[in-house]
């Protein structure tokens, strides 16, 4: 009976061995995954717009904390940013920190953002501050964010 046990024993630590040397190299791509998800989203801003970044990029279930109040719902965000010109302002970003989950469906970042407006003189104001987002993988295997 104790050579079952410590047979099943080695077994399971054999196991667990291979699996973390795998979910590393898992982890790794995931993480670079997220990298490039934050840089599409970051771009797409710069392109098209803040409005229709968060919109391209929001998950349906996705909730924004805006003013001490919450957006929720991907219709809802797209709403809250409506009335936005595409050139009203400028927000860029870039995560310093990225962590994805054991299982490779949920991630989180944060890092410094700068929003930049400028006004009818063409003096650009900046606010620098720090973002947080979580990203969830989607059933077709890209990422969205759900908390931002």
């Amino acid at each position: 009976m104790k050579s079952i046990i410590l047979l099943l024993l080695i077994i399971v630590f054999a196991f667990l061995a291979c699996e973390t040397k795998d979910n590393k190299a898992n982890i790794e791509k995931w993480k670079a995954e997220i990298k490039a998800a934050e840089k599409q989203f970051n771009d797409k801003a710069k392109e098209s717009g803040v409005a229709e970044a968060f919109s391209a990029f929001a998950a349906e279930e996705a909730v924004l904390l805006r003013g001490n109040k919450i957006v929720a719902g991907k219709e809802a965000i797209a709403a809250r940013f409506e009335s936005t010109a595409p050139n009203d302002y400028q927000l860029t970003w870039s995560p310093d920190f990225i962590d994805v989950s054991a299982s490779g469906d949920m991630a989180y970042t944060y890092g410094k953002y700068i929003y930049a407006t400028t006004d009818s003189l063409g003096n650009v104001s900046e606010i620098e501050g720090i973002f947080h987002t979580v990203w969830k993988r989607q059933a077709d295997g890209n990422w969205k964010f759900v908390w931002d």
